[in-house]
């Protein structure tokens, strides 16, 4: 019996991505919203525990990109294989992805109890700051099997066309954090008052949940993944196939937490009320690149599906109309810290010095927003079809040879508002090479498919 044609392949490209991308987009946005809940109410500890989770960024962003670049290859990997009618694959992939997962997780319990104290000495000698930083990398991290599996079960959900019930996950995991979040900070309902050690606890606690709902309803309501304890073992080829499509995104979030890393030197040269507005903008940004980051996750599936079915017009449908979603995204986020910079960053309980010096910086950095939706996209296109090293190759200009360099010689001036400046420098610079790229991989999709 011929097997049965999924959504993917079927269901007009504008509704199929509707229906794929804004489930996810909501589920992103709750992270993001759990996110800066963490700093809301850390904020109101001290400063020296809202700038302690500012430092941990790179730590956690580190954990954060190896889960999802992991993810990303399984996604992707389980969507071709589907595409190709090829169920065996599809399952042999996504029985390793326990493996792959679990192994992670080891590694950052790994780094989590012997590396956080360290990372925050090496970054300042504030006493406050380095405790505080060394009690949440060390649960956060330790203890990060939530959200490793969490990853792992989303995306299987997602590679099959089922993102609604992935949002299930998220929304699961989201709540048990908000919820928990005060309770455990400021000692409520009979429990001690735990101050950063409570909002790591919340976190670890909302990441297990997602990934004990998540495990739930794969099993239950994926029939297109078959798992099977017998069949969880490491497979050499699969773990290289992910991690062919998987590691540049990996290596882009490592240059990402070396980007932030490099940041915070720089500004620490300025004070640590620099530091805290960087900390405050990332928590909010996360509002504007979420969404579209939901919308990455919800037009990769497609894209690999319809690639390996040998569906050019969708593929190219389908990153037309990804492009301009997100750029429609990117543009409320201009409006929103262009518009009002001083009532996001009261939402840290900033003073005057960090609106003095986060006014400027929110303005200023938002008008990379005009360039970055489109960046966005054509990085995970290039994932999607099999040319990562495009992505690695944007990130890394980007990052490591534009933004950072540009950012020391403005900090040079001793003029802080001029180092925001290297943000629109570099997305300008991302955009030129993200569209020559593009234009290459688009002709080369079509040789492929009239080769093959």
């Amino acid at each position: 019996m011929e097997a049965k044609e999924n959504k993917m392949g079927t269901m007009p490209e504008g509704r199929l991505l509707a229906g794929m991308a804004i489930p996810m987009m909501i589920s992103m946005l709750l992270q993001a919203l759990y996110n800066v809940v963490d700093s809301y109410f850390v904020s109101r500890v001290s400063q020296d525990a809202f700038n302690a989770l500012s430092l941990a960024f790179p730590l956690q962003s580190l954990m954060i990109g190896l889960g999802a670049g992991t993810g990303l290859g399984v996604n992707a990997l389980i969507s071709r294989a589907l595409g190709e009618k090829r169920q065996d694959a599809a399952d042999r992939v996504a029985n390793t992805a326990i493996v792959l997962f679990a192994l992670c997780a080891a590694l950052f319990a790994v780094i989590g109890f012997t590396c956080s104290g360290p990372f925050f000495r090496a970054q300042t000698d504030a006493v406050g700051i380095v405790e505080a930083g060394d009690v949440y990398c060390t649960i956060c991290l330790g203890f990060s099997a939530g959200i490793f599996f969490q990853f792992c079960f989303e995306r299987f959900l997602q590679a099959t066309g089922r993102t609604s019930l992935s949002m299930v996950t998220q929304i699961s995991g989201a709540a048990i954090n908000i919820v928990m979040d005060p309770i455990l900070i400021f000692g409520l309902l009979g429990f001690p008052a735990m101050g950063v050690k409570g909002a790591a606890i919340a976190t670890v606690l909302g990441q297990i949940v997602a990934a004990v709902m998540g495990l739930f309803i794969n099993l239950r309501r994926n029939p297109d993944i078959h798992l099977k304890l017998s069949e969880m073992r490491w497979r050499k080829d699969v773990a290289a196939e992910v991690y062919k499509i998987g590691f540049p995104s990996i290596l882009m979030q490592c240059v990402g937490s070396f980007l932030v890393f490099g940041m915070n030197q720089i500004l620490l040269t300025f004070s640590t009320v620099a530091t805290a507005v960087y900390g405050a903008y990332f928590k909010l940004q996360s509002f504007i690149f979420m969404p579209v980051f939901g919308l990455n996750n919800g037009m990769i599936p497609i894209i690999s599906y319809n690639y390996g079915a040998r569906r050019p017009d969708r593929v190219k449908k389908t990153i037309r109309l990804s492009i301009f979603a997100a750029v429609g995204i990117m543009l409320v986020g201009v409006l929103m810290f262009e518009l009002f910079p001083a009532q996001l960053l009261r939402i840290f309980d900033a003073d005057a010095a960090m609106l003095r010096d986060g006014v400027p910086a929110f303005r200023i950095i938002a008008t990379s927003y005009l360039f970055a939706g489109f960046c966005i996209i054509v990085g995970s296109v290039f994932q999607a079809i099999g040319n990562p090293m495009h992505s690695l190759i944007v990130s890394i200009c980007r990052q490591l040879l534009v933004l950072l360099p540009a950012a020391y010689l403005l900090s040079l001036t001793r003029r802080l508002e001029l180092v925001w400046l290297s943000y629109p420098i570099a997305e300008i610079f991302s955009l030129f090479l993200s569209v020559y790229f593009l234009r290459k991989t688009m002709r080369k999709m079509h040789e492929r498919l009239e080769v093959d």
